[in-house]
């Protein structure tokens, strides 16, 4: 019994991906993509929330890069952006 040829199936496709559809004009979905919103800026002695540690209150800020907020049980450095700390 012979084993089926593979090779044909490799020689047939093609190396190079999918060719991108051009869209139309009037397509609902040809909308320009909106700008992020701006990150939240703290400042020291904002009030926040935060989903795992609760609420607290910021003690010290580093230029974009992250807070210190006192969570009154603990202290926490939290890097910014942060999706789960929110400003009240």
């Amino acid at each position: 019994m012979r084993r089926p040829v593979v090779r044909r199936i490799l020689i047939v496709m093609s190396p190079y991906g999918p060719v991108r559809r051009r869209p139309l004009p009037n397509s609902p979905f040809n909308v320009p993509e909106a700008d992020a919103p701006p990150a939240e800026s703290y400042a020291v002695s904002d009030q926040v929330s935060h989903d795992k540690y609760g609420l607290g209150t910021i003690i010290g800020v580093e230029d974009g890069v992250s807070v210190i907020v006192d969570f009154r049980s603990h202290k926490q450095r939290l890097s910014t952006p942060c999706a789960k700390l929110i400003k009240l």
